[in-house]
């Protein structure tokens, strides 16, 4: 079903004074314009989560704080054609209260926004259990630093520049539940990377083609939901393409976080995706089309599942993030149809408890 959302195109304030949805926040826009001043307590969920790939390697950073405990991670993958050949992930989980030891701020961290800050969590020096990440704002991007030492004891290091060229648009989203549960979401494809990731004495280096993808998150939310996640950016068909789809959880708010990036230039998709793919087999092909039109017409093909069960009193998650590769078609609201061939990305389905 199509949505009728409005475009923002002035600065926001996504609460009310009151700490409930402010009506004029609902829409969406092509570069972050809300501040995300949220109060209350319990159900109030922020995030920022990068991921950096190239054709053969990617990071991805998470600064979390779920109110009542902050969650910080680093995730390393390499592979080659063959099979995975690096695969680390560590986490660092910590009380949220009474002295929350992460404060994410109202806009994107490293910013440099009106509402975004510098962010660094975790020790300096991390032990077997720790994760340091830094995420700052310099001339031409966002700098991303982490350090965590893996479950065999080697260091990981990441230092990375994501570039956001003049111009080039993002999508922000809110998805309203009701006035008091709503979510604020800024998604940014295809933003160009350089860098290093060291683990051990090996270097892996991001350049020509490596591309950062952002998951900002402010919102407050249901206590259990679920949603579907994909995303992709890359250079296919002669363009510089990125893919934001979402699914499940925005079903019945009026609104999407489904776009495209050709080029720097957005498409806002209004309506909800038609995802095809066995929950049982995630590694199985997925299909993700437009459901009134061939605007997205696209096969998924996973390499690899980044599979997290996790069971306390307080959460419960079920996570299938899917690697892989995008074939098929896209087409922009200007009518253009681009050919997507291998584009690398992935898609992930979630249950939360939370």
């Amino acid at each position: 079903m199509a949505t009728h959302e409005r475009e923002i195109t002035e600065p926001v304030d996504l609460c009310r004074p009151d700490g409930t949805l402010a009506p004029e926040a609902v829409g969406w826009s092509r570069t972050p314009l809300h501040r995300g001043n949220l109060q209350g307590w319990g159900r109030t969920k922020r995030w920022e989560y990068w991921c950096v790939s190239t054709p053969s390697h990617l990071v991805a950073l998470t600064v979390s704080d779920l109110d009542y405990l902050t969650l910080n991670a680093v995730y390393f993958l390499s592979w080659d054609e063959h099979s995975v050949l690096e695969d680390h992930e560590r986490t660092a989980i910590a009380p949220g209260f009474p002295n929350r030891p992460t404060v994410l701020p109202e806009g994107i961290a490293g910013s440099g926004g009106p509402h975004g800050t510098d962010l660094a969590v975790g020790p300096e020096r991390p032990g077997r259990r720790d994760v340091r990440v830094a995420i700052t704002q310099e001339p031409g991007g966002t700098r991303l630093r982490a350090r965590a030492l893996t479950a065999d004891l080697r260091r990981l290091e990441v230092d990375l520049l994501v570039e956001l060229p003049a111009g080039h648009e993002t999508l922000s989203v809110v998805v309203p539940w009701d006035g008091k549960r709503f979510q604020y979401t800024s998604k940014h494809t295809a933003r160009p990377a350089t860098g290093t990731v060291r683990l051990g004495d090996r270097a892996y280096a991001f350049d020509h083609d490596a591309w950062g993808t952002l998951d900002h998150g402010r919102g407050r939310w249901p206590r259990s939901l679920g949603w579907n996640w994909g995303a992709a950016s890359g250079r296919t068909d002669g363009r510089t393409v990125g893919l934001q789809f979402g699914g499940q959880w925005t079903v019945g708010t009026g609104a999407t976080e489904n776009a495209l990036c050709v080029d720097g230039r957005l498409t806002k998709l209004g309506t909800e995706l038609d995802w095809q793919y066995d929950p049982a087999a995630p590694l199985d092909p997925w299909r993700i089309t437009t459901r009134d039109s061939d605007q997205v017409d696209l096969t998924f093909t996973p390499f690899h599942d980044r599979r997290t069960r996790t069971e306390t009193g307080l959460v419960a998650n079920r996570t299938d993030q899917c690697f892989g590769y995008y074939r098929g078609t896209v087409r922009t609201d200007a009518g253009e149809r681009i050919a997507v061939d291998r584009l690398l990305g992935w898609a992930e389905d979630v249950r939360m408890r939370w």
